[in-house]
């Protein structure tokens, strides 16, 4: 097959939206950094060794604020004369003690045999090429749960004991544990003792307003310019906020420039979200407008003829387009009492989608729908009223 080629008109920097692509400012986790390096100043100050635990959901930022603080702790401690350096394993793909060894052994010789040495015999070899290139390594395990579970904490009660006999620790290993869950409670007595458990890191859900912020970044990276406009990554935001989940923010943009890409348009639009989001993370089901009443499904249908072409509407829009595709079916119109409890109902099921915003002097809510394509689900809603 002859693949035809095309040229972007949206993304310019695929590499931008990549999961393991570290940008040097990461938006809303300044503390979490801060409170690294403050944690590991003395590695570099006092030549002492320290271990650190980020705890946070999917999605939080814990990895990304690893890799940033390891990168620039490198420089800083390069700045200071002090050689330093750090590997990353997970622990999810490495799930044994051998293998984390071996990946940590083979940062330094790339040809290291993944067999016939013991876990002792490796740290010993560790030890040697720390103190043949005079540098501080800092161990970075992440999703350490899963190693833990496995084979039990000997590994971390080493690295964290790793320069007991030495007298002078310059040439040493620090230690980053990574999980989204306390992996500190599955840590046997010894490991436990010899870990701070105080230098914990938590990294709490992102809200909608700083999703926009990351989002916003990812944008202006790996976008054209007026590639997307502000109420579409408001859209995006605010549908990853559900899980406060910045990996599922970032695929749900790239997914919707991919689909923009495809269908030959240049700017993202709300529809295009809404397929990514329910090729992405699809919760829509048929019962779920199966089991709404005629009035719930009028209301839901205005609603999808409100927003084919737009990412939002407001609550007085929604309630003129119900009024003229009740009376389309043949249904006596609701009062705006009713109606808004309608609207609640539909909000809580979550087939809809309200947030309250400032007009003006006033307020009103904008409402949307964010798991499925408003032309797919009116098609759907047409359906089932034909019934």
């Amino acid at each position: 097959m002859a693949f035809k080629r095309t040229s972007s008109n949206v993304i310019k920097d695929h590499k931008k939206l990549s999961f393991d692509f570290v940008p040097k400012e990461l938006p809303n986790r300044d503390q979490q950094i801060q409170r690294l390096f403050t944690l590991f100043k003395g590695v570099v100050d006092s030549d002492m060794s320290q271990n650190a635990f980020l705890q946070g959901s999917v999605g939080t930022g814990k990895t990304a604020t690893a890799k940033r603080f390891c990168m620039d702790f490198k420089k800083y401690a390069h700045d200071e004369g002090k050689k330093l350096d750090y590997v990353f394993v997970n622990c999810r793909r490495s799930t044994n003690n051998s293998q984390v060894m071996w990946k940590i052994i083979s940062n330094f010789d790339k040809g290291f045999p993944d067999r016939g040495f013991s876990v002792g015999e490796m740290m010993e070899i560790l030890s040697k090429h720390i103190k043949k290139k005079g540098i501080h390594l800092i161990i970075v395990l992440d999703e350490v749960d899963v190693l833990i579970k496995k084979e039990g904490s000997e590994l971390v009660y080493l690295f964290s004991r790793f320069d007991d006999e030495s007298l002078s620790p310059k040439e040493s290993v620090s230690l980053l544990l990574i999980s989204q869950k306390n992996a500190l409670e599955f840590l046997e007595e010894g490991a436990l003792s010899s870990f701070k458990r105080g230098n914990r890191v938590k990294f709490p859900k992102y809200n909608s307003g700083e999703l926009y912020d990351i989002l916003e970044q990812r944008r202006r990276l790996a976008l054209y310019p007026n590639s997307i406009g502000e109420e579409e990554l408001k859209l995006l935001s605010e549908i990853a906020s559900k899980r406060g989940d910045a990996r599922l923010s970032i695929e749900l943009l790239e997914k919707s420039a991919l689909l923009t890409e495809e269908k030959g348009q240049a700017e993202i639009n709300a529809e295009s979200i809404r397929h990514a989001k329910a090729e992405v993370d699809p919760h829509f089901t048929e019962n779920r407008i199966r089991d709404l009443n005629e009035q719930e499904r009028v209301i839901l249908l205005a609603a999808t003829r409100q927003l084919k072409h737009k990412a939002y509407t407001t609550t007085g829009d929604l309630e003129e387009q119900y009024k003229i595709t009740a009376e389309e079916y043949g249904l006596k119109t609701l009062g705006h009492t009713q109606f808004w409890k309608y609207i609640k109902s539909l909000t809580k099921e979550g087939l809809l989608d309200s947030k309250t915003v400032s007009i003006g002097s006033g307020r009103t809510k904008k409402i949307t729908v964010s798991d499925i394509p408003a032309e797919v689900l009116e098609n759907k809603l047409v359906a089932t009223l034909g019934d």
